[in-house]
């Protein structure tokens, strides 16, 4: 059956830039929150982790910590970005718990389920204007 992948663009109109290649993120695990209509879980929401968002996760029954090698999956710690869910981002904002986002590498899709206010006021980009490339922890 043949899908149709959504335009690559950000919720500021933009470009849809890198989420993370280390570890290796998005639906298509291509770095990027893309998504089509494959992708039932939206995961259009470049997110950086924080211990705090993991263990609400893992609370709420997604486990984004643990290693899972037959997945390919290596397991997410505090500063790694993550493409999320969008109804996960948007449940842990209600919980008080959302980690920050990177605005311009959050697919505009995100926006069919994530007010645009709600991603603005989480955004890095609010304190860092920088805050637009690849950032990967030091490891």
């Amino acid at each position: 059956m043949p899908f149709s992948k959504a335009p690559s663009l950000n919720v500021v109109g933009g470009p849809l830039q890198p989420c993370s290649l280390d570890p290796l993120t998005g639906f298509y695990r291509n770095g990027c929150c893309d998504t089509s209509d494959l992708d039932q879980g939206s995961h259009t929401v470049c997110a950086v982790m924080t211990a705090e968002f993991l263990a609400f996760s893992k609370y709420v029954g997604n486990d984004l910590s643990t290693p899972r090698p037959e997945y390919m999956f290596p397991g997410l710690k505090p500063g790694d970005q993550w493409c999320l869910c969008a109804t996960r981002f948007l449940q842990a904002h209600e919980d008080g718990c959302a980690p920050r986002v990177r605005l311009a590498a959050t697919h505009m899709r995100a926006l069919d389920i994530v007010p645009l206010e709600i991603l603005m006021e989480t955004a890095i980009e609010a304190e860092d204007p920088s805050a637009t490339g690849d950032r990967r922890p030091d490891r």
